[in-house]
C-alpha cells in the first residue's frame, strides 16, 4: 500500500512538495517530548542525587511503570552525564567479567579478558552514569559476575574511571518477570531506595514540567565537621550496640535488601557526612540511612543522632536559668531524664536545687506532662537534711493535675471495656 502524503508549501521552484505522514508524526512526537524542568522539593530524588554525589551504588526498587528509568534519564540529563543503560537480565556472566581473547602466545602473555563495548565507551568518556536495569530478573550467575563491577568498578581487565556513577533498578520479585531475589553479597553493595510515584509530580510532569535534579551544595567550611559528626554517630551507636555491626537477615527476601555489615556501615558513614555537609533534610537522611543498613538499625541510628545534639546535663545544671531546652517533646523528655540521672550519679544539694529549677523552666516553656516523671524521680533523691526549694510549689499543681488526668483516662478506658 503506498504511503499517504500531505501537500505542504516549500521554497521549491516546482511548487508544493509531498510531506510524509511519518514526518508529521515526527513533528508531533517532538512536541510531546519537549518538556522543561523546575526546582521542586522531591525527597527521593534528593536522596538519589546525594548518594550519586557520594559515589555509592544505588538500587531503586519500585513497581513496573513507576518511572525508575525515566528518573535516571532525567538525572543523567540534569547532571550532564552520558547515560549508558545495560539490561542485566539479557546478558551473560562473561559480559561483565570479560570475554577471553586468545593472543599470539597464550603461554607467555596469558589470555586477556576483553571488556564489552559499553565499558570501553565509558572509559573513553571518563565520566557517565551506568544504569543497570532489571537487576531482579538477572539469574544468580549474572548477579555473581556483577559483584566486581559494582564494588571495584572493574570489568575484565578494565577499570572504570572515578567519574562513572552506578545506579540500578529492580522490581519486587512478586511483580518481576521470572524474578530472582538478589543475592546477599550483591544486595549489601547497594544503597536501597524505594521508588514511589508522587501524584503532584506526575501530573505536573505530564503537563510538561518535571522536577530538576541538582548535585547537593556541599559547604566547604563544614567538611571537617561533617566527617567528625558522621564518625561519632556511627561509632557511638556500634559501641553501644555491637550486635548491629553485622546482622545477616534470616529470610531470603530480607537478605536481598538493606542490612547492616561493616561495608554498609561504611557507606552509612559517608552518607551522613555528605548529608551533613549539604545540610540535607531529616527525611532525605532517613531514606539514605535506612537504605544502607535497613529500617531497624537505621532508625536506631537516627534516634542516636537526635541524642547527639542534646545539651549536656552538666552544662544545664551549671546554669539552669540560661538553659535552652529542645522544643520537641521526646527530646525534651530525654534531656530532663538525663539531668535527673546526672543528679543521681552525683547527689549534691546544689545540683538537686538546680534540677528543680530546670523542671520549673521546662514547665513554663513546654507541656506540663513532660515534667511529671522527672519530678517524681527527683523527689526520691532528696536527703533528710536538704530543705525543700520553693520552686517545688510551682510543680506540685502540674504534677497533681497530670496524675488526675491519667487516672480519669484510665477510668474511662475501663468503663468502655465494661460497656462492650
Amino acid at each position: 500500500m503506498p504511503t499517504r502524503t500531505l501537500s505542504a508549501p516549500t521554497d521549491s521552484p516546482y511548487g508544493r512538495t509531498p510531506v510524509s505522514q511519518l514526518d508529521v508524526a515526527g513533528r508531533l512526537m517532538a512536541l510531546l517530548s519537549a518538556t522543561t524542568t523546575e526546582p521542586r522539593p522531591d525527597t527521593q530524588l534528593e536522596a538519589l542525587t546525594l548518594a550519586v554525589a557520594a559515589d555509592l551504588p544505588v538500587l531503586l526498587w519500585g513497581e513496573p511503570g513507576i518511572g525508575k528509568s525515566a528518573a535516571l534519564t532525567q538525572l543523567a540529563a540534569s547532571l550532564e552525564l552520558p547515560l549508558t543503560t545495560v539490561i542485566a537480565s539479557v546478558h551473560e556472566p562473561s559480559d561483565f567479567s570479560g570475554l577471553p581473547i586468545v593472543g599470539d602466545d597464550p603461554a607467555e602473555q596469558g589470555v586477556p579478558m576483553a571488556p564489552p563495548d559499553w565499558a570501553v565507551r565509558l572509559v573513553r568518556a571518563g565520566r557517565g552514569l551506568l544504569f543497570l536495569d532489571e537487576l531482579s530478573t538477572a539469574p544468580p550467575a549474572v548477579q555473581a559476575a556483577l559483584l566486581r563491577l559494582v564494588l571495584e568498578r572493574r570489568i575484565g581487565a578494565l577499570q572504570l574511571p572515578p567519574g562513572v556513577r552506578i545506579v540500578a533498578a529492580a522490581n519486587p520479585r512478586s511483580s518481576a518477570a521470572d524474578g530472582w531475589e538478589l543475592s546477599p553479597p550483591l544486595a549489601n553493595r547497594f544503597v536501597h531506595l524505594q521508588w514511589v510515584h508522587d501524584h503532584d509530580v506526575v501530573v505536573r510532569g505530564l503537563g510538561g514540567t518535571w522536577p530538576r535534579a541538582t548535585l547537593p551544595l556541599l559547604a566547604p567550611e563544614r567538611l571537617a565537621e561533617a566527617v567528625d559528626f558522621a564518625r561519632r554517630a556511627v561509632c557511638g551507636l556500634l559501641s553501644a550496640r555491637p550486635a548491629l555491626v553485622h546482622r545477616l537477615p534470616s529470610g531470603e527476601a530480607r537478605r536481598g535488601g538493606a542490612w547492616p555489615s561493616p561495608r554498609s556501615w561504611e557507606m552509612t558513614l559517608r552518607l551522613i557526612a555528605f548529608a551533613t555537609a549539604a545540610d540535607a533534610s531529616r527525611d532525605v537522611l532517613s531514606l539514605l540511612v535506612r537504605g544502607a543498613v535497613g529500617d531497624g538499625p537505621g532508625l536506631e541510628l537516627l534516634a542516636s543522632l537526635d541524642r547527639m545534639d542534646l545539651p549536656d546535663p552538666e552544662s544545664l545544671l551549671a546554669d539552669p536559668a540560661g538553659a535552652e531546652l529542645p522544643e520537641r517533646g521526646d527530646l525534651r523528655q530525654a534531656v530532663l531524664d538525663g539531668v535527673v540521672a546526672a543528679v543521681r550519679r552525683s547527689p549534691e544539694k546544689s545540683r538537686w536545687d538546680a534540677a528543680w529549677a530546670l523542671l520549673v523552666r521546662a514547665l513554663e516553656t513546654g507541656a506540663p506532662d513532660l515534667v511529671v516523671v522527672p519530678a517524681t524521680t527527683l523527689a526520691t533523691l532528696r536527703q533528710q537534711d536538704w530543705a525543700v526549694p520553693e520552686s517545688i510549689e510551682a510543680l506540685a499543681g502540674a504534677v497533681s493535675l497530670s496524675r488526675r488526668a491519667e487516672q480519669a483516662a484510665a477510668r474511662a478506658t475501663v468503663a468502655t471495656k465494661v460497656r462492650r
